[in-house]
């Protein structure tokens, strides 16, 4: 069962006198189970929808949908489906206590893979959710690997339930379902042998395994040390060399790199990172593969405009992690040349999880406000968008505009920069 959270008005939903609390029961009579099934069922232009006002009274809709009319209507948030694995890497197992409680949900959910890209292991599928995924096409998926080989797999998960991954992606495959799929480098378990294993078969599955990344393992300051460890600058570099040899084939046979090296896998191993074209399309940016690039690549494409804006002379402040620090000058360097502006990088450490957490979009506001609170020779501070949940809270439960209240320059939140330096965004 689902429910109405929001209708949009001027949309079928509001001219059908859905409110919220609706309960959406089925579309041609079949049940809703979720919002996969409100968005397939009623793309039609005629079906029947059975609903529950919040009145308590069954209501039916003769449905005849005008060309173009969107439906409008938001639905609660699902129920998420949880993780039956036990990483010993899993990052919200590194989550220090005190957190708000959604923090702590370890979601493995097939939906949100296709949603929005969350990498998924497929391992907690039952027969109906093979089905549903064929049925809906529900294409392309992110799975995390890890490892081909089903003992090396299933230790990493700590699942000895967990199916074989590779037989599990050809029954897809051969249902017209593609993939991105990922590899989290563990130093010593799924690195030399085992991660050539991998993207041989990875590889052996044909171009419906749209890509392959390899990440090192990320862990916070309440990981489980004793049990995992961060790869070093050698293993990282062995690993890259693996990527390269596979990517060199694939650019030999199919015209494109198809496996990735994260870009904190360059960073930790010391080494460059590819130039822009490597990275194609940059499929898996929000897996940190090729997000450098893609940040020039958007400054090069929003440069007319930037050139329009009033930057020139003034000081602006890069808030980041610490793992973007020493790869930003590349990019600001393109992005000072275009506003006139001066950029100072502004590279935290993260005091909720740990120095080893390195990401921007895991910095707490109280980093931030560390940073920031005395800087009044600032005229703008940008700050990671992706630090804050649509409800524009921090890790640390801050509000981004209680934050900017307590700052002496404007706030804004950016993804990349050309979102942010142009007049028609908004300020924090």
């Amino acid at each position: 069962m689902i429910r109405v959270q929001a209708v949009a008005p001027d949309t079928l939903g509001a001219a059908l006198q859905l409110v919220p609390g609706t309960e959406l029961l089925a579309v041609n009579g079949r049940a809703l189970e979720d919002f996969l099934d409100w968005e397939f069922l009623t793309a039609d232009d005629q079906f029947v929808l059975q609903a529950r006002l919040p009145t308590g009274q069954d209501v039916e809709y003769d449905v005849e949908r005008p060309e173009a009319l969107p439906m409008g209507v938001t639905l609660e948030a699902p129920r998420i489906r949880r993780c039956s694995n036990h990483c010993d890497f899993c990052f919200v197992d590194g989550n220090p206590q005190g957190m708000r409680q959604v923090l702590y949900i370890r979601d493995d959910d097939y939906r949100l893979s296709f949603r929005y890209g969350n990498f998924a292991t497929l391992t907690n599928l039952k027969s109906w959710d093979l089905e549903r995924i064929v049925e809906y096409r529900l294409s392309p998926l992110y799975v995390s690997v890890h490892a081909t080989d089903p003992v090396v797999r299933r230790w990493l998960l700590r699942n000895p339930e967990a199916p074989e991954v590779i037989p599990q992606l050809r029954w897809f495959i051969d249902r017209g379902i593609a993939f991105h799929t990922q590899v989290v480098l563990v130093p010593g378990v799924n690195d030399g042998a085992q991660l050539v294993r991998t993207l041989s078969d990875l590889y052996s599955l044909g171009p419906s395994v749209l890509s392959v990344s390899v990440v090192p393992v990320a862990l916070t300051e309440f990981s489980k040390h004793a049990l995992v460890r961060q790869p070093t600058r050698d293993e990282c570099r062995a690993a890259l060399a693996t990527v390269d040899d596979c990517a060199a084939r694939a650019v030999a046979d199919r015209g494109i790199p198809w496996c990735y090296g994260a870009d904190d896998l360059y960073l930790q191993a010391d080494m460059p990172l590819p130039p822009v074209e490597w990275y194609g399309d940059f499929e898996q940016r929000e897996n940190g593969v090729g997000s450098v690039r893609y940040l020039q690549t958007r400054i090069q494409n929003a440069r007319a405009a930037l050139e329009g804006e009033n930057w020139r002379g003034k000081r602006i402040g890069v808030v980041t992690g610490a793992a973007m620090g020493p790869l930003l000058p590349q990019v600001i360097g393109e992005l000072s040349a275009a506003t006139g502006a001066h950029f100072e990088i502004l590279a935290l450490e993260n005091t909720l999880f740990g120095s080893s957490v390195t990401t921007a979009g895991l910095l707490p506001a109280a980093a931030v406000l560390s940073a920031l609170r005395d800087r009044d020779d600032l005229d703008l501070a940008l700050l990671p968008a992706e630090a804050v949940n649509d409800d524009l809270l921090f890790m640390d439960d801050v509000e981004a505009h209680d934050l900017a209240a307590q700052l002496p320059m404007p706030v804004k939140l950016s993804y990349d920069f050309a979102d942010a330096l142009v007049s028609q965004e908004i300020t924090v």
